[in-house]
């Protein structure tokens, strides 16, 4: 089992003190940011616009991992790019054209990401895997923080790494709600690579030992099963 990579979400940040949160994670075992994108439409809840993630970047001394959950991506992905972003996932249930929005973030210099909502089978990506750089399994319904997470989220994160094996992908797997110490060693064992955290990371007594404990867990478990 290769290291979970972990990605606090920004979401869950404390917004009046955002500064000393980067420098934590900074500081922490953490190995990206990831910041959600929400405009009110594809998702009912509005997050951070493009001051936010300059201001995350200026300070921030790991990858930015920013996840568009919005209508129409495409007329901003220049704009993410010269923001900061290194890696861009768009939403397989919003782009027409998903092959030409990939290729595009690549393009610009940036990883190509796409998510999938809960009810969106994997098999819709079985044509342009050699487009994508990461997969986003939603394992909650996407717009909020602090949701429990789906239980049959994790038996799609399998199927997708069983798609990816027979296309012989190197595509990363990363999985996106209610992750937490009691989750992500199903989820490890299921095949995710990327686990973000948010509620679980930022509402903790001590953040970083939280991080670090979601770092070791998947390990801890496989140990205690294996012993």
């Amino acid at each position: 089992m290769n290291q979970p990579i972990i990605a606090p979400s920004m979401l869950a940040a404390d917004f009046a003190n955002l500064q000393r949160d980067v420098e934590m994670i900074n500081h922490s075992e953490a190995d990206w940011f990831h910041i959600d994108i929400m405009d009110g439409e594809f998702v009912p809840n509005i997050s951070f616009g493009f001051p936010v993630l300059e201001a995350i970047r200026r300070y921030a001394q790991k990858p930015l991992d920013v996840h568009l959950m919005i209508v129409q991506p495409d007329r901003y992905l220049e704009q993410f790019a010269e923001a900061g972003a290194d890696t861009i996932t768009v939403h397989y249930e919003a782009c027409t054209h998903l092959h030409r929005t990939l290729t595009r973030i690549r393009e610009l210099g940036c990883r190509a990401g796409v998510a999938l909502n809960l009810q969106t089978p994997v098999t819709a990506l079985e044509d342009i895997l050699e487009a994508v750089d990461q997969v986003l399994i939603m394992t909650i319904n996407p717009g909020f923080g602090g949701q429990k997470l789906v239980p049959s989220s994790i038996q799609k994160v399998r199927k997708m790494r069983r798609l990816m094996a027979e296309h012989q992908s190197t595509a990363l797997i990363e999985v996106d709600g209610g992750v937490d110490i009691n989750t992500i060693a199903e989820l490890a064992e299921a095949g995710a690579d990327v686990f973000v955290a948010g509620t679980s990371v930022f509402k903790a007594d001590d953040p970083a030992l939280a991080i670090r404990q979601l770092k070791e867990q998947p390990f801890i478990k496989r140990s205690s099963t294996m012993a």
